[in-house]
């Protein structure tokens, strides 16, 4: 049996997602009790054995607190390993990555010596790096992907030139290289909007998440953006939060009831999300096909980029009783935001707004494409005052390009914007690129709830489905 089923089997018989850090710090090893540093280390990591393994879905030591002592640490290491019961995982936390006749040393050293199911691996140098590592079927490779630690950005949110991030480059290498199904990826669960991209990229694969304790991840947050549909597919490994709890295996009995509750709410929130679009979601999403807006096929967008999917909501001025809906969409965002004027976004954006301000009696305001080169040679239609607070209201966003054209001559006009609102995100790195700037960006829909909702309901074909899923995550 392969890792990555062990793993599942192993997750499925006793219910958890949660990986035991088994880290010897030198604070906790003078609280360990033994003649001699040996003594130390091997009870320490035994006393943490004990108490969690019925509810340690894999272990992992890292091999730095062990190799801080020499000879003696690679042999305690070697025992703590062994002393895991055979049923459990163990992931040994290395980071590996290094070529030729040193990467099969490294892969001896970490799957026979040391007998580890698994490892943690640096992909920097590339596919030859891991591959002695992928060949032994049985065992598993994590890669590094995004990491939590505060200066990961100056690599890994590097932008390349097809307009991806490196590290989602790396998601996509990591499911190519996962042809023995035998490569993780690791993704901080501090990094929310990443480890929801990740998943997008690889539905299927298992993600180690680390930064839930010490380092001040939300729980509920990873869970949401990590969980695969079946509601596996994400490890969450705690070191400190258990081994320096007065009762570890309480702590680590606690933590995985506590994974769990939150773990079933979002699964039966996902699971009733055709409910929770049965009333007034559901009919726009509904009505959108229904009129043509939304087209399936081959299009060449505005870009050059070739899209399996066409969104064209200009022709909703044809369809006032499903533009009233989508109003009444979007004023369910806007009633817990804080502005006072609207500022839509031509030339989409207006009949929504137009509606929105009937609906909801907002007054709204637009900065035109082209300023008029007679009459008031106004930037911006409608009355406003400088230092209020408007909200851009569009129809979709892709990059969030035009919408920083649009803010920027809001602002230039002394109007203040921090939230912008839209029908549907196609989820191409605007939300990213908007946070980054300060601004928070909500949607009635993104691309993928809409694309889960129509294959639930069997309204598009799996087919058309699949494509527009590749379209979004590559």
């Amino acid at each position: 049996m392969g890792f990555f089923s062990r793993l599942e089997s192993r997750a499925n018989q006793i219910d958890s997602l949660l990986c035991v850090g088994v880290d010897p710090h030198p604070q906790e090893l003078e609280r360990s009790s033994g003649e001699n540093l040996g003594d130390r280390l091997l009870n320490f990591c035994q006393r943490i054995i004990d108490t969690t393994s019925e509810v340690a879905v894999a272990y992992k030591p890292n091999i730095a607190f062990f190799e801080a002592h020499g000879p003696v640490g690679i042999s305690i290491l070697q025992n703590v390993i062994a002393y895991i019961p055979e049923d459990i995982p163990v992931i040994l936390d290395a980071k590996r990555g290094d070529i030729a006749s040193t990467a099969v040393a490294y892969a001896q050293a970490v799957f026979k010596a040391l007998n580890a199911d698994a490892l943690t691996m640096s992909p920097f140098l590339g596919y030859d790096a891991l591959e002695p590592f992928l060949d032994d079927c049985e065992r598993g490779v994590f890669v590094l992907c995004k990491t939590s630690n505060p200066s990961a950005y100056q690599l890994q949110d590097l932008i390349l030139k097809n307009g991806k991030y490196l590290y989602e480059i790396v998601a996509m290498l990591a499911n190519d290289w996962n042809q023995r199904g035998n490569v993780g990826i690791v993704v901080g669960a501090t990094q929310g909007n990443a480890l929801a991209n990740v998943r997008n990229i690889v539905p299927d694969m298992w993600i180690l998440a680390p930064g839930v304790g010490a380092q001040g991840a939300n729980l509920n947050s990873a869970l949401q953006a990590g969980l695969r549909e079946d509601g596996l597919g994400l490890l969450i490994p705690v070191s400190r939060g258990i081994s320096r709890a007065d009762n570890p295996g309480k702590a680590a009995g606690d933590l995985r009831i506590r994974i769990n509750r939150e773990r079933k709410d979002i699964m039966n929130g996902r699971h009733s999300s055709v409910k929770v679009m049965s009333d007034l979601k559901k009919s726009v999403a509904d009505g959108l096909l229904e009129i043509g807006s939304v087209k399936f096929g081959k299009f060449e967008l505005k870009s050059g980029i070739q899209s399996p999917i066409y969104i064209d909501l200009r022709i909703l001025v044809g369809y006032p009783g499903l533009l009233e809906k989508i109003a009444a969409a979007y004023l369910v965002i806007l009633k817990d935001l804080e502005f006072e004027k609207l500022a839509a976004l031509p030339y989409g954006g207006l009949p929504i707004a137009t509606a929105v301000s009937l609906l909801g009696g907002y007054a709204y305001i637009y900065p035109r494409k082209e300023v008029k080169a007679y009459g008031t040679k106004s930037e911006i239609e409608g009355e406003y005052l400088p230092g209020e607070l408007v909200i851009v209201l569009d129809d979709l966003v892709t990059t969030g390009g035009t919408k920083f054209e649009a803010i920027e001559k809001l602002n230039n006009a002394g109007l203040i914007v921090k939230d912008i609102v839209v029908l549907i995100d196609r989820q191409s790195g605007a939300q990213d690129e908007l946070a980054k700037s300060g601004y928070q960006l909500h949607s009635v829909f993104t691309l993928t709830e809409l694309l889960n909702y129509w294959d639930l309901t069997n309204q598009v074909s799996k087919k058309e489905i699949t494509k527009v899923r590749d379209f979004i995550t590559h």
